[in-house]
């Protein structure tokens, strides 16, 4: 079994702003600091743990395109705490769990389906981990009320998250 973590992989999460103002809003790209990432190729089985309490603002995204600024020090803060209390409320759920189901090579890469706990809900997902470089990247779509999330919303739902979030993780080739 292979073991990764933050050290060795990174896990984003990429938000999408909506709303009447949103123009005054930013598209945010998100890094879980803390996680555990198994995998035993020998059991086709893939494990992940994610520390919710370590979701962090890594930055602004303007179309598509990672920005530097947009964003104070304050800001930071205050968007990871409201994810981290308001969203993910991970004083209750502090861990988010991914329990593959199947694991099988496909012709663009590894296809994983699998089980995902989040926020005390359970619902299936799946995603094809591609080759890129030197690395596998698999990337999923998660819409936020499946798992019982309602998307953060501000100033009377005039300023708000999409409902659809996007996870990629990147894991080295072993």
């Amino acid at each position: 079994m292979t073991t990764y973590d933050s050290a060795t992989a990174k896990c984003f999460v990429y938000s999408y702003k909506d709303g009447l103002l949103s123009n005054v809003a930013h598209d945010l790209k998100h890094r879980a600091t803390s996680f555990l990432l198994r995998v035993d190729e020998r059991m086709q089985l893939i494990e992940a743990e994610i520390d919710a309490r370590s979701v962090r603002v890594e930055c602004v995204m303007k179309h598509g395109v990672e920005t530097d600024g947009g964003l104070s020090a304050d800001d930071r803060r205050k968007i990871e705490s409201q994810i981290i209390h308001d969203v993910l409320h991970a004083d209750v759920h502090p861990v988010i769990r991914f329990r593959s189901t199947a694991v099988a090579r496909c012709p663009d890469g590894i296809e994983i389906t699998g089980v995902l706990e989040l926020n005390d809900c359970v619902g299936l997902v799946s995603t094809v981990a591609r080759l890129v470089q030197n690395h596998y990247e698999a990337v999923i779509t998660i819409h936020q009320p499946a798992f019982g999330i309602k998307p953060f919303s501000a100033l009377m739902g005039t300023l708000k998250v999409k409902p659809d979030v996007v996870v990629r993780m990147l894991v080295p080739v072993a």
